[in-house]
């Protein structure tokens, strides 16, 4: 691992929590790896592992509301600010199913058996790859993106091993069903464990291959034990299903892994090297040559072939590898710090080899959870039964920031399992708009599981069925996906209209002027100091449907008239008597300043409808709203929600406060992964996620026609290199600051002219598809 001090993390001890294990993950499956070499635990996660619901499928169901619509507009307007409270069915809370942990791939060694000296547990962030490392043993585990499994490789001298998946985790349900099955095969020991839901047809099966070179293998039900071997290779999968698994298929599925890519046996040359010039070039990681299409290792075992696990390795290098690496932040940071081990890096918050870590670990984790779905609020990990807030995919705030940077960061791939999510939920999403609403199109619901889509999570204090920009929120990273590739995604153009069909339904009503009139309407999560949790004509609804009807009638030229013409009907947002933008545009309303969510500035962030240089008076407005804005209960997604803000209207000085206040809360677990409050507390992954997001816009900021330089520059930071960000207007940048000055490099796809904004002001930069652009700055 030569760059291990920036693409990796490293720990002098095992994990004995399961918050600061390692995580590996391919978007599918997860893996908690402990690193300890007498108890070895892999935690195994799967993004489908969530427990079937309590109670009647029916409340799972959006709440048929629309015949009462009307009658709530009526009185929303005449002035009652609590005629929201009664808008319900009359079901009680509902939560949405919980995620949770499958088990643990266990092995346990015998207590004569332990040598702990020069004990060393790393994970490198270019491969996935979890390794720990003592005198007498060696383990490594990775998530495979191209085989979608679990992969544990254990080496060293006469391995004696007892082999189990355990189910004993916290907060597991006591009426569990849960099965085991252990068999002997030709191809190696198969160990099994299916677990039923209480009270449920639903059940997971977990299945393990393991294959043993040397020494002595038998079986021990619930167990298989090992001894004297000199290797162990183990490949895991889970899967969630009705009625029974086929254990069986599911081994051989395992098995045919192993053989996948195998050369024929006179392809190998004697003793099991490779041939002449196909030796790995000296001083470089193997995989440097599998990556570049060259020769692949051989090891010297009897069998005269490569090791599985190498084969294993190899294909999974190329997605996982290729997309880590397209973007990476250099701090010029102390190299002493940077070879510190994670838990005491972060000892030392102002540090640049801290922030260099935490970039690296923030794109690496939102990767690796990200694939089947989205990140969820741990991301695609839990070594506990009892998940916050069910571990659920939280739409009204944390996962639009959780995957702020994907589109700059340059994953594609967070973005198109955020797309796969929403396309999967489409149905779902109608049957919200037509029971709530008795609209056509699309509503978003402001949490999901991943399985249901409807609307059913919703109370007096948090009526989340009345938000209606849910769709346009979610639908955003797929728009600017689609503006930095330059292509318009014909899915994402049908979701576009169907949002700005419900649009034309629901805004009916309009004020005295004229003006279409957003009722009822609310701002995630809050409510107006003067009135009940359901209002009238909240900011980020305002920017919402503006938003979402322009973009649509961007996307489809034939409604384009209709749409607009409906979009500027529209009321503007108000600024209060504090000069700040108000959180409500009726002027009854009255803002409730201390509050985790900023739902309000939606239009400066992640929209472009309020700029510093476009619309002045109202960044002003919006600013003055931020600088208002208390912290509430200290949430991270609140901080860097806050930092994101402040970044899109050029304070630097809030960016740095409102990171310091994450970096000195004590928000990260030696594992790099976050909590969501101060001091460790309530495993989630919104600060470790977001983090990335908030440096890329201090640093860099970009529309389909501007580009922006250092719009929130942070003096403790002087010098460093963004290396790889993608713009809007289809260019990749490379930025390289010191006191001395700055250059950018543009790589432009497109032929264009955009406005750049720079500190010395702004000017037309014109573009060529092909041909390199070079920009110097002075210093700042």
């Amino acid at each position: 691992m030569t760059s291990m001090p920036v693409h990796g993390t490293w720990e002098p001890r095992p994990a004995a929590r399961w918050e600061d294990a390692f995580l590996s993950g391919n978007g599918h499956h997860g893996a908690l790896v402990f690193g300890d070499p007498d108890d070895d635990r892999t935690v195994v996660t799967h993004h489908t592992l969530v427990r079937p619901g309590d109670g009647d499928e029916r409340d799972r169901m959006p709440p048929r509301l629309a015949d009462g619509l009307s009658d709530l507009q009526d009185r929303l307007l005449s002035g009652d600010l609590t005629a929201a409270e009664g808008f319900t069915d009359g079901r009680p809370l509902q939560w949405v199913r919980s995620f949770h942990p499958a088990f643990q791939v266990r092995l346990r060694r015998p207590h004569t058996d332990r040598d702990r000296h020069g004990y060393r547990r790393t994970l490198d962030f270019a491969t996935g790859v979890a390794e720990a490392v003592c005198a007498d043993r060696t383990s490594r585990v990775f998530v495979s993106r191209a085989d979608d499994v679990i992969v544990q490789y254990v080496t060293g001298p006469g391995l004696t091993l007892d082999i189990t998946l355990d189910h004993h985790l916290p907060g597991a349900p006591a009426g569990l069903g849960v099965g085991h099955g252990a068999v002997l095969t030709p191809d190696g020991a198969l160990l099994s464990l299916r677990a039923r839901y209480p009270g449920s047809d639903l059940a997971y099966t977990g299945v393990t291959l393991a294959v043993v070179t040397g020494g002595r293998t038998v079986l021990a039900p619930p167990c298989v034990q090992v001894e004297g071997a000199r290797s162990v290779l183990l490949l895991t999968r889970v899967r969630r299903h009705t009625g029974e698994a086929d254990v069986v298929a599911e081994g051989r599925a395992l098995r045919d892994l192993l053989d996948r890519g195998r050369p024929r046996g006179d392809d190998v040359p004697s003793g099991g090297r490779p041939r002449g010039d196909d030796v790995p070039s000296e001083g470089r990681p193997w995989y440097d040559d599998v990556l570049a299409g060259g020769p692949r290792p051989y090891d010297d075992a009897p069998h005269q072939g490569r090791r599985p696990y190498d084969d294993l390795l190899a294909r999974h290098l190329p997605p996982h590898r290729t997309a880590y690496e397209r973007v990476t932040l250099d701090l010029a940071a102390d190299p002493a710090e940077r070879a510190l081990p994670g838990s005491e890096l972060l000892t030392r918050p102002r540090s640049a080899a801290l922030l260099e870590r935490l970039f690296a670990a923030g794109r690496y984790h939102l990767l690796s959870s990200s694939g089947l779905f989205p990140p969820r609020l741990t991301g695609l990990w839990t070594g506990d039964w009892d998940t916050a807030w069910s571990g659920a995919f939280t739409n009204d705030a944390n996962l639009n920031l959780q995957t702020a940077c994907a589109a700059a960061a340059a994953l594609p791939e967070v973005t198109g399992a955020l797309a796969a999510l929403i396309r999967r939920q489409l149905p779902d999403w109608r049957d919200n708009a037509r029971a709530v609403f008795g609209t056509r199109g699309v509503v978003a619901p402001a949490h999901t599981d991943g399985e249901s889509g409807h609307t059913y999570h919703f109370s007096r204090e948090y009526p989340l069925h009345l938000w209606t920009a849910g769709a346009d929120w979610l639908l955003k990273p797929l728009v600017d996906h689609d503006e930095i590739h330059g292509e318009r995604d014909p899915r994402t153009a049908a979701a576009l209209a169907e949002v700005a069909l419900f649009y034309e339904d629901f805004l009916t009503r309009a004020d005295t002027e004229g003006r279409l009139v957003v009722v009822p309407s609310y701002s995630p999560e809050n409510r107006p100091a003067n009135a009940s949790w359901g209002a009238v004509d909240a900011a980020m609804d305002l920017s919402a449907a503006r938003h979402a009807l322009l973009t649509a009638a961007a996307y489809h030229p034939e409604h384009a008239d209709r749409w607009r013409a409906l979009a500027d009907r529209l009321p503007p947002h108000r600024i209060n008597a504090d000069g700040a933008l108000a959180e409500w545009a009726r002027p009854d309303l009255e803002d409730s300043y201390d509050h985790r969510h900023l739902s309000h500035l939606y239009g400066v962030w992640p929209l472009d409808e309020i700029t510093p240089y476009d619309t002045p008076d109202l960044a002003a407005a919006a600013h003055r709203a931020l600088e208002l804005r208390g912290t509430e209960n200290d949430s991270a997604h609140g901080h860097l929600h806050h930092a994101l803000i402040a970044a899109r209207l050029r304070d630097g000085e809030r960016v740095a406060d409102a990171l310091g206040r994450v970096l000195d809360g004590d928000f990260f677990h030696a594992s790099l992964m976050s909590a969501h409050y101060p001091r460790r507390d309530v495993y989630n992954a919104d600060a470790a996620h977001t983090l990335p997001a908030v440096l890329i816009e201090a640093l860099v900021q970009s529309t389909p026609d501007r580009l922006v330089l250092f719009p929130a520059p942070l003096p403790a930071y002087p010098s460093g290199r963004l290396r790889g960000v993608r713009t809007r207007f289809g260019a990749v940048l490379d930025l390289t600051w010191s006191p001395d000055g700055a250059t950018a490099v543009l790589r432009p796809t497109r032929t264009h002219r955009i406005d750049l904004r720079t500190s010395a002001g702004a000017e037309p930069l014109d573009l060529v598809a092909g041909e390199d652009r070079v920009l110097s700055l002075k210093a700042r």
